[in-house]
């Protein structure tokens, strides 16, 4: 997905921009005035031929991925850089007085050239990451930080923003100014705009660690997946899975230089699903170890540990240097939750009833572990396995049986696209004609229920060595009537690409993860505000991950279902039995779901309630005591993520905020149980949630926003119905 808050925290921000974006494009329109901002001195402008240098060309100024090259990044960081401190100086000098227009709406209007380059960069670092790459990302990563904490710790500009916040009741705003004007001003005051000098120049040292130390664990984490690949050696330790599959294996395998072998890769989680079919104990174990003890320096191996300990460090001392208790309660502050104790009251509440649904699930695990014939205790390895069994046993599904009727392209135009036009009226066409960075990757137009079209949207669906694990949404073009732009945005997942002439038959995971992801790119495609700082998915992050889960139960409404799920070769829908067992197995296994995530958000805010002083000195013994701490220290289900490959909380963003995951699907469940309860798949239902939701970004307080939806405030009953525990 892509990560928001291009006004919060910046001095969090990593290298990998698409986490966190401050500047914002320039306007379109040159008629359009723009305050204090002059024409960039002779060493702040870019060769023309560098396709960075002005707005692409390209429809919806889509990027021209055929002119970018290597060499063009560098310099268009560099310059862009320059261009907006030049930009931001101008406004800090200004003698008029402030007002929203010749301050606000300037810092908007800024940054039009570094905006362009880090909106391409950011995701090519992401899914399309080469070595060359990498080595720009780790030397603009403290640069970047440094970039930031210029305009943040900006004191005539901040006094200028300062003033205009403590008179903003007198100013006339509208409520979407209101909402900028204070996220600009909660910027500023927590990058430290209000620390003295050495204070200062302490924030801006430790910004610029974090900020090497960050990328570095997001670089080690490509290696690491590579490195710890799992080689087989015979085709009979592969048996369980289909013909299809084993031929992926040998071809990812020949492309390793190891032909004759098979290649299993790890996934980004904990868990592998491929573990559900591998009959061979051995082999499954090897798998689920490779995966498990990633980053620990096994057998001489990349071991994260070390800069998890240093990263943690410099975050605690960081924030009471700005004030805070610790790390999570700086970060919580303009979240909706807004306190630790508030998200992990969450989290820990859910336990109890969590903790017996995984051991009546363990009881039916270790049944089936008799009757099959095996006397060994249940392990991490077995439990997708035997999860499978017991699945099949009492619905009768085999996820062999299944992916025929689950094509990749079905599930996308007849699942996915046709959802969206039966709620919101539009329709995706596939071009061919604009570049892409990937032979992979596809293109839509998408128009609205009157034709007109309003937004590009990028898919690239398939796993490869140089794509980070996990799915996300990015943004190339942010939606913006200040800047004149509409959206262009990208989604990005990783499942695994069939061999050459094979049908892409997905799992049913992987078809969830579709509508997910398409339900950030609505969020970015249906924005429709003035301020680009506000746009699309620019909201709080226990906040960003309810249009997408909300976009994820449609995948198994009956008559979304129906329409997709068909056999790729006879195009025979889904047999009815078969689809109700789909629907029924989907709330299967629901009690390890959901610890194994409780287990990793509860790490995430041990972590990050530190103070610099309790950094313990063992990363994996403090890992332990923190999940026996909470009673979830269940070997058979460890947590999604653990400490040393936690992506999402020491490069990816999400630190002190992967409650926001579960925070998110109280909103959605309950907004979609909402839904079904007043026509279910309706344009009228979907107009509404477009209007109260998914056009006005981060312009207004999301609660506001969600009872402008749903008329009330959400409560959790509907979540604890969708994860199968009530």
């Amino acid at each position: 997905m892509k990560s928001l808050f291009r006004l919060a925290t910046l001095l969090t921000a990593t290298s990998t921009v698409s986490f966190y974006e401050y500047a914002p494009a320039a306007p379109k329109d040159p008629n359009t005035p723009v305050t204090a901002q002059p024409s960039a001195a002779p060493d702040t402008e870019l060769p023309a031929d560098n396709p960075f240098a002005a707005p692409s060309p390209l429809a919806f100024h889509a990027p021209a991925f055929d002119r970018i090259r290597l060499e063009h990044y560098q310099p268009a960081f560099m310059v862009g850089m320059k261009q907006q401190l030049a930009e931001m100086d101008a406004i800090a000098a200004q003698t008029d007085t402030p007002t929203f227009e010749n301050t606000i709406e300037a810092i908007e209007r800024s940054g039009a050239l570094l905006t362009r380059v880090r909106n391409v960069f950011s995701n090519m670092t992401s899914a399309e990451k080469t070595k060359d790459l990498q080595n720009i990302e780790t030397e603009l990563a403290p640069l970047q930080a440094a970039h930031s904490d210029n305009i943040l710790l900006n004191r005539g500009l901040f006094a200028r923003v300062e003033k205009l916040f403590k008179t903003r009741e007198s100013l006339g705003l509208s409520e979407e100014q209101r909402e900028v004007l204070k996220q600009h001003y909660e910027s500023f005051v927590r990058a430290g705009a209000k620390l003295d000098e050495t204070q200062q120049a302490r924030i801006r040292s430790l910004n610029e660690q974090l900020s090497k130390l960050e990328t570095k664990f997001e670089e080690n984490l490509l290696a690491v997946a590579e490195e710890r690949s799992v080689f087989i050696e015979n085709v009979a330790d592969l048996d369980g899975l289909s013909a299809a599959d084993i031929a992926a294996a040998a071809e990812g395998a020949k492309a390793r230089g190891k032909e004759g072998k098979y290649l299993l890769e790890i996934t980004n989680t904990t868990r592998v699903p491929i573990l559900s079919s591998l009959n061979n104990r051995e082999t499954r174990r090897r798998i689920w170890e490779a995966s498990a003890d990633r980053g620990l320096g096994r057998d001489g191996g990349i071991d994260n540990r070390p800069l998890v300990l240093e990263i943690a460090q410099l975050r605690a001392e960081r924030s009471m240097l700005l004030g805070f208790a610790n790390h999570a309660a700086f970060k919580l502050q303009n979240q909706m939750a807004e306190e630790p104790d508030a998200a992990r009251k969450m989290l820990a509440d859910l336990i109890p009833g969590v903790l017996a649904k995984v051991q009546e699930e363990a009881r039916d695990l270790e049944a089936m572990i008799r009757d099959s014939g095996g006397k060994h205790e249940l392990a991490p390895w077995d439990w997708e396995y035997y999860t499978e069994k017991v699945r099949q046993a009492r619905f009768e599904v085999d996820e062999a049986a299944v992916k025929p009727y689950f094509e990749l392209d079905s599930v996308l135009q007849n699942g996915v696209f046709f959802t969206m036009n039966k709620l919101y009226g539009i329709e995706f066409r596939e071009r061919t004609d604009l570049p892409v960075y990937h032979p992979d990757v596809r293109v839509f137009d998408v128009f609205d229920k009157d034709g007109t079209q309003f937004a590009i949207y990028y898919a690239d669906f398939f796993k490869r060595d140089t794509k980070r694990g996990g799915a996300w949404m990015s943004s190339y073009v942010d939606q913006s009537h200040l800047l004149h732009e509409l959206p262009v945005i990208v989604n990005v997942l990783n499942i695994p690409k069939p061999a050459a002439g094979e049908p892409a038959l997905i799992s049913f995971d992987n078809v969830t993860t579709m509508f997910h992801e398409m339900g950030h790119a609505l969020h970015g495609m249906f924005s429709d505000v003035t301020y680009p700082s506000v746009s699309g998915t620019a909201t709080p992050r226990d906040f960003v991950e309810f249009p997408s889960t909300f976009e994820e139960d449609w995948a198994i409404q009956p008559e979304v279902l129906s329409n997709y799920a068909k056999h790729y070769k006879t195009g025979a829908p889904i047999p009815k039995d078969l689809l109700d067992k789909v629907i029924r197995a989907s709330k299967f296994n629901q009690g390890f779901d959901t610890m194994e995530y409780l287990a990793a958000a509860l790490l995430d805010l041990e972590w990050h309630t530190l103070t610099s002083a309790e950094i313990p000195a063992d990363a994996e013994k403090f890992e332990a005591a923190a999940l026996q701490k909470y009673g979830i220290d269940y070997a058979p289900v460890p947590p999604r993520y653990r400490t040393a490959y936690f992506a999402h909380i020491w490069s990816g963003g999400y630190s002190s905020s992967y409650y926001a995951y579960l925070w998110s699907e109280v909103l959605a469940a309950d907004a979609f149980a909402y839904m079904q309860a007043h026509g279910g798949l309706t344009r009228e239902n979907g107009q509404r949630f477009r209007d109260t939701i998914l056009s006005v970004g981060g312009s207004r307080e999301p609660m506001d926003a969600y009872k402008a939806f749903r008329g009330t405030e959400p409560t959790v009953e509907a979540l604890l119905k969708r994860r199968g525990l009530k």
